[in-house]
């Protein structure tokens, strides 16, 4: 991985704590096709309290989680769980169940930024950018589906994050065949637009200002390989953005994590088209990755707050909410 950024040597912010009151317990891995993904996540945050001198415990919630969380009954829970069962809602309602105070968007927040379609028609309603798409079915003239969404599409299981079952289509046979690779991820499945030009992405951590990162891969397009084991993805901070761009797109970023009900942290991901320069919102990200190639920590990490903050802070923020 490779990060080109500049001014690094801001201040630490916030009211991170140095040392965490009460059992925090760290929710990670489950049983979904992002498990491995958030068990990185998840030893990355125990390491980081332990540091901050929390008493800290680590639940693997493939196991009997409600059995697991009524035994163990922490003062808050601190999710690392990326996909179904942990960023949709579900186990933020286990949660407000338990009264237990957690991290992140929740429940309704959660549910409408898994589902990409149901995002994407809460962003149109309001006139936010976001690429044309249409809902998939095995019967579905995909010949005309690609005639109208421009000849070249990605297609998406909706309720997928980390760019699970994505793939690209440029005829009907393409389409069908990636029609029915994502549809052993999810049984609501899209065909998206395809938007020609770079990747960007807007962190948003409560009370701070993140710059924005642009992102480059030798891949054709930003897939899960590039996001966690490639190491020549590239990633560009400050984006290359002037000033009244870098601003529109964070106002834009806000505005698509507002709408849905988001809170506390995540993440929004766009495409800019290279022929009209402009924006179209992808995807939020409620519960985005917290591993050594994830973007949050690096946009943390422009403007000075280290890995430790960027947890504690996180932490701070959500307990504000559940007080």
């Amino acid at each position: 991985m490779k990060t080109d950024a500049t001014d690094n040597t801001g201040k630490q912010e916030g009211d991170a704590l140095s040392k965490m009151q009460g059992r925090i317990a760290v929710l990670m891995g489950g049983n979904t096709s992002e498990r491995e993904v958030s068990l990185t996540s998840g030893a990355a945050v125990v390491d980081a309290l332990k540091r901050l001198g929390a008493d800290v415990i680590a639940i693997d919630t493939a196991a009997d989680v409600l059995d697991t969380l009524q035994t163990v009954r922490p003062d808050f829970a601190f999710l690392a769980l990326h996909g179904r069962g942990g960023e949709d809602g579900t186990m933020q309602a286990l949660l407000e169940m338990l009264a237990i105070p957690y991290s992140g968007s929740g429940v309704l927040g959660s549910a409408l930024a898994m589902d990409k379609v149901r995002a994407k028609n809460v962003w149109r309603g309001i006139g936010l950018p976001t690429p044309h798409y249409e809902v998939l079915a095995s019967g579905s003239d995909f010949a005309a589906v690609l005639d109208r969404l421009g000849g070249k599409v990605f297609v998406k299981p909706a309720q997928e994050g980390s760019s699970v079952g994505l793939a690209m289509a440029t005829t009907a046979a393409e389409l069908e065949q990636a029609f029915n690779s994502a549809a052993q991820y999810d049984t609501s499945v899209f065909a998206e637009q395809f938007i020609e030009g770079p990747e960007y992405t807007v962190s948003l951590l409560e009370g701070y200002d993140l710059p924005s990162i642009r992102i480059s891969t030798e891949r054709a397009f930003y897939n899960y390989e590039a996001k966690y084991q490639d190491d020549d993805t590239r990633f560009f901070i400050p984006s290359g953005l002037s000033e009244q761009e870098e601003l529109a797109l964070k106002q834009c970023a806000q505005q698509a994590f507002d709408a849905l009900g988001c809170r506390g942290w995540g993440r929004i991901d766009f495409m800019r088209d290279a022929s009209t320069n402009a924006f179209y919102l992808l995807e939020a990200n409620t519960i985005p990755g917290l591993t050594t190639h994830s973007l949050v920590p690096m946009a943390a990490s422009a403007v000075g707050i280290d890995f430790d903050h960027l947890i504690a802070n996180i932490i701070n923020i959500a307990m504000r909410v559940h007080v």
